[in-house]
């Protein structure tokens, strides 16, 4: 969402990220670092320290009142009603014929009250749709999105740098958990999730507030190795941790069960979902086309558009829905949809990379998972 004179909007850390040295992108309405220097440095920090995000262009959305957990599971895929105070869940909004409309987080604040994460360039589809989709419920549907800032820390030091910034007990709180409390004396909700495949928190605060808390993490996390990072890194993160983007590996074209996602669908939902009856048909007749990872032989990386192609006939199988050069394995890695016949891993395709054509390997996702 832009402003009203058609410009980006800037996040509350604009002048923090502009006297880091950052260099910006549009980014689904806002102007967002996309790095401070090299994406690839950053990339690394994260996998073998820390990284510091500011990831406020991300939507909220929240539901409260007795009738919130019944309206989210009309709404969504699956259960939310199910998850306990305290707790999150991944989770998708579709439309009646199964396409993505957006992939979500769902945390659970309190016994009414939602906390439901949109991706930005979603969110004003998103909020109006959930509000439909809870008509005839006893919940109050808000778009919050203006009023929090949200930041991420995440690699192995993530827990360390915390903790000396709060009274909650940050070593604990579990995965997919959220709590209440306070950060570098702003309040604050605490998440221990994440969108790059290491251990990391979202912390989430005013506006007013985003910018001393970004110094304080800073300056916490400097000792650490931490270091700010943009929106470049965080793209080759999730890529190497086979999550998916939306726009890319998730669109209205595809359901949770090409993407590999179909765990997260609760097709015995007695109350029922808008999407059931045709994401019940696709499980049941399989998906036409499937998720997989792909490692090329060469140097240069697919990129998400160039066409899978057979290497028996040339004929365009496939499509590529991401790829980037592999900070953590050194090669180029990629994501992209087959047919279920190619998907084996082992299996030995091509890609078309302007025109020459490059080996490349299915492999099982995820590219990289962190040590425990």
């Amino acid at each position: 969402m832009t402003t009203p004179s058609g410009t980006p909007r800037r996040t509350p850390l604009h002048d923090v990220h502009a006297a880091l040295g950052a260099s910006f992108t549009d980014f689904a309405g806002w102007q967002m670092p996309v790095r401070y220097g090299s994406e690839t440095a950053e990339h690394r920090a994260v996998r073998t320290a820390a990284g510091l995000f500011d990831l406020t262009h991300m939507g909220e959305i929240e539901l409260t009142g007795p009738g919130a957990g019944a309206a989210l599971d009309r709404a969504l895929v699956g259960r939310p009603s199910a998850i306990g105070v305290g707790r999150a869940r991944y989770s998708m909004i579709c439309a009646e014929d199964g396409g993505i409309i957006d992939d979500l987080v769902v945390y659970r604040l309190a016994d009414e009250h939602f906390l439901v994460v949109a991706n930005a360039s979603n969110v004003a589809v998103v909020a109006p749709e959930i509000a439909a989709r809870a008509e005839g419920h006893d919940a109050t549907v808000h778009d919050s999105s203006a009023d929090w800032a949200l930041l991420a820390v995440q690699g192995p030091a993530s827990a360390e740098i915390l903790a000396g910034l709060t009274e909650l007990d940050v070593p604990s709180l579990r995965y997919y958990a959220i709590e209440a409390g306070s950060v570098a004396g702003a309040d604050a909700l605490v998440a221990r999730t994440g969108y790059t495949g290491e251990d990391g928190f979202e912390v989430y605060c005013r506006p007013a507030d985003a910018a001393a808390v970004w110094d304080a993490l800073q300056r916490a996390g400097e000792p650490h190795g931490l270091v700010p990072a943009g929106l470049a890194c965080r793209d080759t993160l999730r890529l190497e941790a086979g999550m998916p983007l939306y726009g890319n590996e998730l669109t209205r074209d595809t359901t949770p069960y090409e993407a590999n996602l179909g765990r997260v669908v609760a097709l015995d939902k007695p109350e029922g979902f808008v999407g059931q009856a045709a994401l019940a048909a696709r499980k049941e007749q399989g998906p036409r086309r499937v998720l997989v990872g792909l490692v090329a032989s060469g140097r240069r990386s697919p990129r998400a558009g160039y066409p899978v192609l057979d290497p028996a006939t040339g004929a365009e199988v496939g499509e590529v829905t991401s790829g980037a050069p592999s900070p953590t394995l050194e090669r180029p890695i990629a994501m992209a949809y087959v047919p279920p016949a190619l998907a084996t891993p082992g299996t030995r395709l091509q890609v078309s990379l302007r025109g020459a054509r490059e080996d490349a390997d299915v492999v099982e996702l995820p590219f990289y998972t962190r040590a425990r």
